[in-house]
């Protein structure tokens, strides 16, 4: 079997996605066994700019203007069905920074996670990464924590809305945790996660990686949180509008579909899924597991609306200086 890794990228106008491109092809020990599948919502098709790089071919491209697009989980559909048979799986963002020697490191976690899983999963927030002077700069990961992904504690369930935020804890650990969370900016599997956990197109943004983790574990899926992570990702300042948001807006007022209808939408789909009759289909629910199964593993009962920690206190590191620096999206992702 091939050992290639499909990396599936869904930019909305990111000036930085050829970088993101660059840095995960020049800092791979095996950069011809890179194949990305780019969908670019973008107002200026950049095909030829794309071709001519000295990769080009191993670059599956989609151009989309940002007037006719639906949100992040409707693009990494169509990333999706780029896929070509590879082994591995990696989704990232299109503003990410990949360590030397990433796409080894990660094989190398996964063959060690198949002897704790038949499909494991690999994912958690990635640290940050800056521009310092037009140069990436990040604190690489030490390998003596796991950031886990929990319920944030000041968003509750309830009976109209089953979105939640999530935080990321570190727990002091030699071993990748098993989760009950994905984080959609990192994701690292087996390839057949693609057919297997195809992408919700209905979805939005809320609710993206709530409805990804109970979709895969109740397929047979099992999601860890490693204490290596070999690529660092460029968060956006919070509370402020940005053109690369797919709700900015300028772009906003040229759609058939609004993001306020999308998000609706989307809640009541995620609502239906998890506290429904659970969305038969290929968009559903697995049955390979129960959500009695993920409740006992989570902690989290979406039928009656509650949430019980299931680690004892003082397993989870309190978050500290460090957290917030390397961690930033542990405090503002939404399901």
């Amino acid at each position: 079997m091939n050992q290639n890794i499909f990396i599936s990228i869904a930019s909305y106008q990111d000036p930085i996605l050829f970088f993101t491109l660059q840095s995960a092809i020049h800092h791979a020990e095996f950069p011809l066994m890179l194949r990305f599948g780019v969908v670019d919502q973008s107002t200026h098709d950049q095909r030829t700019r794309m071709e001519a790089l000295p990769y080009g071919r191993q670059v599956r491209y989609v151009h989309m203007h940002p007037q006719d697009t639906q949100g992040v989980c409707w693009a990494r559909n169509i990333a999706f069905s780029l896929y070509d048979g590879e082994q591995y799986l990696l989704q990232v963002d299109s503003h990410t920074c990949f360590e030397a020697g990433w796409d080894s490191k990660l094989r190398a976690q996964h063959r060690a996670l198949l002897e704790r899983s038949a499909k494991p999963i690999i994912s958690t927030y990635p640290y940050r990464f800056d521009f310092v002077n037009g140069v990436p700069h990040y604190k690489p990961s030490e390998g003596k924590t796991a950031l886990v992904l929990r319920p944030h504690p000041d968003t509750p369930l309830s009976s109209g809305d089953v979105v939640m935020r999530f935080v990321g804890r570190h727990m002091v650990t030699d071993s990748a945790v098993p989760g009950c969370h994905i984080a959609a900016g990192f994701l690292f599997c087996g390839g057949q996660f693609v057919e297997e956990v195809p992408y919700d197109p209905f979805l939005y943004f809320h609710g993206e990686e709530q409805s990804l983790a109970v979709r895969a574990y109740t397929r047979g899926w099992d999601i860890f949180h490693p204490t290596w992570t070999p690529l660092y990702h460029l968060y956006k300042e919070a509370n402020v509008a940005h053109e690369s948001h797919h709700w900015h807006d300028e772009d906003e007022a040229q759609r058939s579909f609004s993001a306020a209808y999308l998000n609706a939408r989307a809640k009541l789909r995620l609502a239906r899924l998890l506290c429904g009759d659970g969305l038969p289909g290929a968009y559903g629910l697995g049955t390979t597991r129960t959500m009695e199964e993920f409740r006992a593993l989570s902690g989290i009962d979406y039928r009656n609306r509650s949430v019980i920690d299931p680690y004892p206190e003082g397993v989870l590191m309190p978050r500290s200086d460090l957290d917030r620096q390397r961690a930033t999206a542990g405090e503002c992702r939404v399901g």
